[in-house]
């Protein structure tokens, strides 16, 4: 697991949109790199649509979001066509990405033990290391709850 203060994994991805993006390319902003399990699920796009909702106070603020999950571009398309997401939403079909951030893990839903992607954001500084990391995500006020850290 990554901790506060390393330097982020650098990736290089397409987004939703076929755009190659690059960690490395936003050095000089901050980054909400946040994990979920699944386009177009319930959690899941609570948690996008408030990003959405909030993407113009989040970027007054210095922030790039940037979502991830292993979903195929086809369904990324939809999902952001859908609930018009207004930020990349990357492709990760070969969990690279997810593993080397550690958001891949053991999940118990309703007793079930499974293996899968697990709701972590990371808050990544303009230098590019991890500042904040978010394991408990609260997916109807995700922004408000990243906003809250930097609050003085």
């Amino acid at each position: 697991m990554l901790e506060v203060g390393q330097t982020a994994p650098d990736f290089t991805t397409q987004d939703h949109l076929g755009n190659t993006i690059s960690l490395s390319q936003f050095k000089g902003k901050k980054v909400i790199l946040y994990f979920y399990p699944k386009d177009d699920t319930p959690g899941c796009t609570k948690e996008a649509c408030n990003l959405r909702d909030n993407l113009s106070e989040l970027q007054a603020k210095g922030f790039v979001v940037l979502g991830v999950s292993a979903d195929t571009l086809e369904s990324h398309q939809k999902f952001a066509h859908k609930h018009q997401l207004n930020f990349p939403l990357l492709l990760d079909k070969d969990k690279e990405i997810i593993h080397a951030y550690g958001a891949w893990g053991e999940k118990n839903m309703y007793g079930r033990i499974t293996q899968g992607i697990m709701r972590y954001t990371y808050i990544i500084d303009e230098q590019g290391k991890i500042e904040h990391i978010i394991k408990k995500v609260k997916t109807d006020s995700h922004a408000e709850q990243i906003l809250a850290l930097y609050q003085k």
